[in-house]
């Protein structure tokens, strides 16, 4: 999966905005505010930051490789996944899919009514 799928994959979910808050070339996907997804445009090779459940991480970085810890991030709740690596597809969409949803589970009820009616 390369930059510009993971860009739209992110768009196409619900509630979903990119952002360049902290530079010019750090890209940052929020569902309703909060943040699910973030990656260096010019970080080579092609990695993205994740949110991801701390034992789910766990068993992640030890099944693959391509997954490390969050780099400037919570290393329990955050994981680094080489984008460019050997993981499929579908794989890389369902870590992105994980992220998205464990940031929708903890949204205010309020926000969560807000993204139920867009």
């Amino acid at each position: 999966m390369n930059v510009e799928d993971f860009r739209y994959y992110c768009l196409a979910k619900k509630g979903v905005t990119e952002e360049f808050p902290f530079d010019k070339s750090t890209l940052v996907f929020k569902v309703m505010g909060k943040l699910f997804a973030l990656t260096g445009l010019d970080k080579v090779p092609f990695s993205v930051n994740l949110k991801c459940d701390p034992e789910y991480s766990l068993e992640l970085r030890e099944q693959h490789p391509e997954i490390i810890p969050g780099f400037h991030m919570n290393k329990k709740h955050w994981n680094t996944v080489n984008f460019s690596s050997s993981l499929s597809t579908n794989m890389l969409q369902q870590l992105i899919d994980h992220s998205y949803d464990l940031v929708v589970k903890g949204l205010t009820k309020k926000l969560k009514s807000e993204l139920e009616s867009l």
